[in-house]
């Protein structure tokens, strides 16, 4: 798994979110590129703000027990996975808006560094490790990015 945390990494990702535009088309799926940029945007958004209903106990004892792995392993994920309700974008959103925020979330975790993230509590699946933090930020970014075939 490439490192999110790799200034240089971080650029190559931001190079490719910079080679989308308004109009491209997915390889696979329904969303459009601002709905993609909307819905990357969650797992900062989760990470960084409080602006999602956070699990209640049970329910985060099923993420960690059923999700957890799927989002934290090495494993691509497939094309066409079901995602959790909080990530489901329908409406059309502002491609340029959206575009930045992914860009500046990626800055904001990559200046932050992965040590800063190394034992943080993740929205649904609890203390996770920098490489699990990782995995879950540059596995989802790159599983769209090649969605959108950049």
């Amino acid at each position: 798994m490439k490192n999110i945390f790799d200034p240089k990494e971080t650029e190559l990702v931001i190079d490719r979110i910079n080679k989308l535009s308004p109009t491209t088309r997915p390889i696979w799926g329904k969303m459009s590129s601002d709905q993609m940029l909307a819905h990357c945007n969650v797992t900062y958004e989760m990470a960084f703000e409080d602006k999602h209903k956070k699990p209640n106990g049970f329910t985060k004892f099923m993420l960690k027990l059923f999700v957890k792995n799927t989002v934290v392993g090495d494993k691509p994920y497939k094309r066409n996975s079901r995602t959790a309700p909080q990530f489901l974008i329908t409406n059309a959103r502002n491609f340029v808006e959206e575009k930045a925020r992914l860009t500046d979330y990626l800055k904001k975790a990559q200046n932050l560094g992965e040590d800063y993230f190394d034992g943080m509590e993740s929205h649904s699946f609890g203390k996770l490790t920098k490489k699990e933090w990782n995995t879950m930020f540059y596995k989802h970014l790159d599983h769209h990015l090649n969605q959108f075939g950049v």
